[in-house]
């Protein structure tokens, strides 16, 4: 692994850099001069005592065992092995804001680097840096992007830059990893949008909810906002019951409490002898926690209106892991605590007690794995197992390649409406790792109910 780690260090300072030099990368070639025939079981062999050139001489085209195929295509790529298609150079562009998206800047340039590094195709990755989201710097560099031949743009950008680009309204394929539809205004059939759905992972954990339901997010406006829909598909939920209504909207100093009442819909005529049902009240009560609140007693101590609740988290995973202990630290006797994509991340393993996230559930989209990538990414420091923008670009750019290159796609999100739809899996942070939820008895006698 350490000699690998050193062939691979100059492009790992190159894609840090944000510029892929073009200047191709020297082709190694294995010659095989085995006078003899290896099956899958020779095969395996060598892979098993290190001998990797010996099993590369051999495995020139697809193995049909799997594993040993993936071992092979990740060999390829860390080798740069002379395999390359004969054909035009595959061209993919990445604008960067990279002072308003930080980090990702770097990451996802990695993402699409360590994608394209496993296919056996030439190409050219190329980082358009901009200073600004403004609709000036966005234009300008498009402009130099259609210059430089360039047809495809993967674009890590905000909500900000993603308006401004929608209003230039560019004839250049674009995919956003960051931005979904739905936060934004546009026909245009060149703009598609990859960032996962929160609202739709809010109400698929919703359905494990029970009143009250209490809300905690940050003062951001991905917080404020999934903090309104959360409360609204709580009251209201879709499709499965209508409420109607909606009453007694008060304040309390636990916070904005709002209940309702539900009725039981019927398909038939209410006849004097049958008495009408309905469902207890249910409420919401919303905290907005500000960034510098390390402190919840005033929210959670003798707190009688949240006893028994489902708790919403939409913070971050830092200010999440603070939350969580203190349920604990105040016997809130929570039934459950959920949470989107947002703190889906390993840290929430080691930053919290098992008994503080034992009744945890976390919504997910990243769903669909593929060791060579993973493995590949992980070689330059990168992350596409819980980093959802990562895995979204390398989503996007594998759907490119197969757009340019007619071959098939190795992620089989599908595409609707230029919005990249992803499946979403419901998880609980065990002791030790992320397993698949499991819903209570107690649960499903009410849903039957």
């Amino acid at each position: 692994m350490k000699h690998i780690f050193l062939i691979l260090l100059p492009v790992i300072l190159f894609s840090q850099s944000f510029m892929i030099s073009n200047i191709p990368l020297p082709k190694t070639y294995i010659q095989d001069l085995d006078p003899y025939e290896c099956d899958e079981e020779c095969l395996q062999e060598y892979l098993d005592n290190g001998m990797i050139f010996s099993f590369l001489s051999h495995a020139y085209t697809k193995l049909d065992n799997i594993n040993q195929n993936e071992a092979r295509v990740m060999f390829v790529s860390i080798f740069n092995l002379g395999a390359f298609h004969d054909g035009e150079q595959l061209k993919i562009a990445l604008l960067l804001p990279y002072k308003r998206i930080g980090k990702y800047a770097a990451s996802t340039t990695n993402a699409a680097f360590a994608y394209l590094m496993t296919k056996s195709h030439p190409f050219m990755l190329k980082s358009y840096k901009i200073e600004s989201e403004g609709s000036e710097d966005i234009a300008s560099a498009l402009n130099q992007i259609k210059a430089d031949g360039f047809e495809y743009v993967i674009a890590p950008v905000t909500t900000q830059g993603a308006d401004n680009i929608i209003e230039i309204n560019p004839a250049t394929h674009i995919y956003f990893p960051t931005i979904n539809k739905k936060d934004v205004n546009t026909s245009s059939p060149f703009l598609i949008f990859g960032a996962i759905d929160y609202t739709k992972q809010s109400d698929l954990l919703l359905k494990e909810a029970v009143s009250p339901l209490i809300i905690f997010s940050d003062k951001s406006q991905t917080g404020k906002k999934l903090a309104i829909h959360q409360k609204e598909e709580f009251l209201n939920p879709t499709p499965v019951e209508k409420l109607e209504d909606i009453s007694n909207n008060s304040s309390s100093l636990f916070g904005d409490t709002f209940s309702v009442f539900a009725e039981e819909e019927s398909s038939y005529e209410t006849t004097p002898e049958e008495v009408e049902i309905e469902k207890e009240p249910k409420e919401v009560i919303n905290f907005y926690v500000s960034r510098r609140t390390t402190n919840l007693e005033n929210y959670l101590k003798e707190n009688e209106n949240i006893v028994d609740g489902s708790f919403f988290i939409n913070t971050p995973i830092i200010k999440s892991g603070m939350i969580m202990s203190q349920l604990t630290l105040y016997d809130t006797n929570t039934t459950n605590i959920l949470s989107t994509q947002i703190n889906y991340d390993p840290l929430l393993l080691s930053m919290t007690q098992y008994i503080d996230r034992k009744d945890m559930i976390v919504a997910n989209s990243i769903t669909e794995h593929n060791n060579v990538l993973i493995e590949t990414n992980s070689l330059l420091g990168n992350d596409i197992v819980y980093d959802w923008i990562n895995y979204t670009t390398t989503v996007g750019v594998d759907f490119f390649y197969s757009l340019i290159t007619d071959e098939d796609r190795i992620y089989r999100s599908q595409l609707k409406e230029n919005q990249m739809s992803y499946k979403i899996e419901l998880l609980q942070p065990a002791r030790s790792k992320f397993v698949k939820y499991t819903r209570p008895i107690t649960l499903l006698e009410e849903t039957e109910e």
